[in-house]
């Protein structure tokens, strides 16, 4: 009896193909593959709550920096209440973003946000003004929108920026852009600045704020009142453009630094879900590789 067993088992071995794996050797390897696994998503997952952690510290500077800056922004919008624009309608448009990722769709909304204004689209940023040129020069502050906005408007490009604002931005970084800004030569009347505005920990909306030019100011009814020099005029064009740069880099900042918390809890927790199903999957495969082996030595003591 033992013997004709023994003819079957090793029938049954030559019948196989060539070089076929037992199978408890496939379970093996599915089981190293998925520990693998699991090692690298836990792995993820430290560095997911570490950034979570990092942003929620970096959260709390930036907002406190754009409580401060929003003052800048609040100046701009009491001086030009009364600056009636009767110079033509040419518009810079900057776009304001950064050269990081990892933050969700923060760049996307206001590359987006832009596309809709120069299509003059019913839901763009500027609802008042439906008469936007196509051909629009546009700035672009950040890495990551100059990418999206390059292969549609790259035309349309008259100065780009990087590296600003790669910690808190400073009103330095904003005076730096708006005079070279100045100097590139681009002919405007008002500037449309793109950015995120930050409505609460969790959420933001594009938004445009408009800031006149030199010579929107210079035929304004409420500045003709008022015997200003040229310079001086051209002096409050340039502090006001790096006022209203500033307020938007400190808001879009803050709206970074949120969206990227955002975006690593959900990755954390997503990696949390992934290593429970991965554990779940492991643990049945390691039951049912126990589960065969004693499978096989029953039935080798029972033939015995």
């Amino acid at each position: 009896m033992l013997a004709r067993q023994s003819l079957v088992r090793a029938a049954s071995r030559a019948a196989a193909a060539p070089g076929a794996a037992p199978s408890g050797a496939r379970n093996m390897a599915t089981l190293r593959e998925i520990e693998l696994r699991l090692k690298s998503v836990r792995n993820i997952e430290k560095i997911t709550k570490s950034m979570k952690m990092i942003a929620s510290t970096k959260l709390a500077k930036a907002q406190r920096a754009m409580n401060a800056g929003k003052e800048y922004g609040l100046a701009n919008a009491e001086v030009f209440e009364h600056a009636n624009d009767k110079a033509g309608g040419n518009k810079l448009f900057i776009v304001v973003s950064s050269d990081k990722g990892l933050c969700g769709g923060i760049h996307s909304s206001v590359s987006k946000a832009l596309r809709r204004a120069l299509a003059n689209d019913a839901e763009s940023p500027l609802e008042n003004d439906k008469s936007v040129d196509p051909a629009s020069p546009v700035a672009v502050i950040g890495d990551k929108s100059k990418n999206q906005l390059v292969r549609n408007f790259g035309s349309n490009f008259s100065i780009t920026f990087n590296q600003i604002g790669r910690d808190i931005p400073t009103f330095a970084d904003a005076a730096a852009v708006a005079d070279l800004i100045t100097k590139s030569g681009v002919k405007y009347d008002s500037v449309v600045l793109v950015y995120n505005k930050f409505v609460s920990a969790i959420s933001y909306a594009p938004a445009a704020m408009i800031v006149k030019g030199e010579e929107a100011l210079k035929e304004s009814d409420s500045f003709k009142a008022y015997e200003n020099e040229d310079d001086a005029t051209k002096d409050l064009a340039e502090f006001s453009l790096a006022n209203a740069i500033y307020a938007t880099l400190v808001e879009g900042h803050a709206c970074e630094q949120s969206a990227r918390r955002n975006a690593m809890d959900n990755a954390s927790k997503n990696a949390t879900d992934m290593i429970a199903s991965l554990q779940m999957q492991y643990n049945r495969g390691r039951q049912a590789a126990i589960t065969n082996e004693l499978v096989d030595i029953i039935t080798g003591a029972s033939a015995l």
